[in-house]
């Protein structure tokens, strides 16, 4: 595994090389990467499992605790997820062009602290949530008991935007990318960074949320707010031996010129005759590799038009970049374009996965979560975990054996390409969506025609169907995200230009904010809609009450239509380098494709 990692991380480490000494009078940093992997190590793994402890069980925790409705509720959570991925993207251009990133972590780590902290006094404090439900009546919280709870919220938002986008590259920093011990540092670190997060997460939804949900929910909150304390202490303990990269300024500048300079002169004519009047300048240290001229988006080619206002360095660059681009920089441009139709369909897919971090947990509170014969219940969060077991169990099956057959029926490097793999994730998709809506349906029927099992924490007779019945949706989202999430990361990776992949990172997560938030708007437009029907709305309280199958099969219908659209796009798109289509273009780079397997 660990071989198999050294591709993927030789141009971050090039990169890296490259900012750090591109003046050869800067003194070589002082790495000191296996001394510094401890501190790190151990901030990522008690980050891990403070934020995931804390958000996990965060649906159950606004149901029974502050007594909103789950509709609410739902949607509460999907616009804290989809911000918190959204902030992703400003602290990734702070980062880069501002503060660099270990201020960066260093910051959203405390902040992160400071939510978790808050939150746990939500719990603690008796007049910070509202009094528990009475026999017919739940009071909601008051103003200022909500303003408390979204002032938790604030601070994991700007810890998540902060963490998030920083903490896999800052690992990295620490190792020297020339030597051959760096490289063996730098492959342990991505190893066990995926290794913690799996652990963490296995933790989370298991031991955190089983003390939240059968003892204390003051106890269960506490737990990952001393967990993330001693993040902080870890992190900031190793500061003495860290190698602090200073920031080197946003990528995305580039690319606002070029939309100015191609705005400026859009009364131009291109001519026919490329010639002198065109503008190819590449900067000689440049980490970009050099695209050809492409035919497609020709209104961004004026940017490179040379005029007599415009002036050319000794160097050989631009004298005004907001006026005069080169054609490197256009393309480059280009790329995140033709990347962006792509990128569209990812929002879709998300949509119908997110459900079953609210619903599906609604759908176990209601059923039978009980263990043998015993008298111990499974909380109902902690079905979350099957998701995880499929996702960790399938990567080294799908690399390790799968590949290396589909190499020998298609002969192509990786077997399929990532457009063909995230196109087998949409399909997974929405089978997910179309067993999680049968799955309903019998728990439903199971719930009217045999004698409950009590009564639900919002109300409704609990159904005496295992909650095991839940398996097959979770396998499939877990499925799913094997599929689409790790072929968007290096479809993302490879497409974008080799400068912007930070930026890469934060439009994967950028992708499942937009994706949290339409999941929120459809959740309350269903809810809206559906209240006032003859047959009652979809999504009440009471799920035997409602018509949750229903949604599950518009969802599905909806992930139909997004598989047209990505088809579409698939067959329209041009690699990068590459004027061919989907069809004509193989994947190069074997091992590539495997790191990024093992990487996510």
């Amino acid at each position: 595994m660990s071989s198999s990692m050294e591709k993927i991380t030789d141009n971050h480490k090039e990169e890296r090389f490259n900012s750090l000494h591109g003046d050869e009078d800067e003194p070589v940093p002082n790495y000191r990467g296996i001394k510094a992997m401890p501190y790190i190590i151990g901030n990522e793994t008690f980050e891990k499992l403070g934020t995931v402890g804390s958000a996990t069980n965060l649906v159950v925790y606004l149901t029974t605790v502050f007594n909103m409705k789950s509709v609410t509720a739902a949607t509460l959570i999907n616009v804290f997820n989809g911000t918190c991925n959204l902030a992703t993207l400003v602290g990734a251009f702070l980062c880069d062009a501002y503060f660099g990133r270990y201020k960066c972590l260093g910051f959203a780590s405390v902040c992160s602290l400071l939510g978790m902290l808050i939150l746990m006094l939500t719990a603690a404090i008796p007049n910070a949530h509202p009094p528990h439900c009475a026999a017919t009546t739940c009071s909601p919280p008051t103003p200022w008991q909500f303003t408390f709870l979204l002032a938790s919220f604030l601070c994991l938002v700007i810890g998540a935007g902060g963490i998030r986008p920083c903490n896999l590259s800052f690992g990295a920093d620490q190792f020297d990318p020339r030597s051959e011990s760096g490289k063996r540092g730098t492959s342990s670190f991505f190893n066990w960074y995926y290794c913690t997060y799996a652990a963490a997460v296995m933790v989370s939804v298991t031991g955190i949320v089983y003390v939240q949900s059968n003892i204390s929910w003051s106890i269960g909150l506490a737990i990952p707010a001393f967990l993330m304390f001693i993040s902080c202490a870890l992190f900031f303990w190793g500061t003495r031996i860290y190698v602090i990269v200073k920031p080197q300024g946003s990528p995305l500048t580039s690319v606002a010129q070029v939309l100015v300079a191609a705005l400026r002169k859009r009364s131009l004519e291109l001519p026919e005759d490329s010639g002198a009047l065109l503008f190819d300048y590449h900067p000689p240290k440049s980490i970009n590799s050099r695209l050809p001229r492409t035919s497609q988006f020709r209104c961004l080619d004026k940017a490179v038009i040379i005029t007599d206002s415009d002036k050319i360095n000794p160097n050989g660059s631009p004298n005004k970049p907001w006026r005069l681009c080169s054609m490197q920089q256009v393309e480059e441009v280009k790329c995140i374009v033709r990347i962006l139709p792509i990128w569209a369909s990812t929002i879709i897919f998300n949509v119908p996965l997110l459900q079953q971090q609210t619903y599906a947990v609604f759908q176990a509170l209601q059923s039978d979560r009980q263990l043998g014969h015993g008298t111990f219940r499974v909380p109902a969060a902690t079905y979350i975990i099957f998701t995880m077991l499929a996702l960790t169990i399938w990567i080294p099956v799908y690399d390790r054996i799968i590949v290396p057959y589909l190499e020998k029926v298609t002969g192509k490097e990786g077997g399929i390409t990532m457009l063909q793999r995230m196109g087998i994730g949409l399909i997974l998709g929405i089978f997910c969506m179309i067993v999680s809506g049968l799955v309903e349906e019998y728990r439903k029927h199971i719930a009217a025609t045999k004698p409950g099992l009590g009564i639900a924490p919002k109300g409704g007779t609990i159904s005496s169907m295992s909650a095991m019945w839940l398996v097959p949706q979770l396998v499939l989202t877990g499925l799913a995200e094997g599929f689409n999430y790790i072929a968007q990361v290096e479809f993302f990776y490879k497409q974008f230009p080799e400068g912007m992949r930070s930026v890469a990172q934060a439009c994967f997560f950028a992708g499942n904010a937009l994706a949290s938030y339409l999941s929120g708007f459809l959740v309350s437009l269903v809810h809206h809609i559906t209240k006032g029907s003859k047959r009652g709305d979809w999504l009440p309280d009471d799920l035997n009450e409602g018509k949750l199958d229903y949604f599950y099969f518009m969802l599905a219908g909806l992930g139909v239509l997004n598989l047209g659209y990505f088809l579409v796009c698939a067959r329209w798109y041009t690699y990068k380098g590459d004027g061919e289509g989907l069809g004509e273009v193989e994947i190069t780079g074997k091992e590539d494709t495997k790191n990024v397997h093992l990487a996510v």
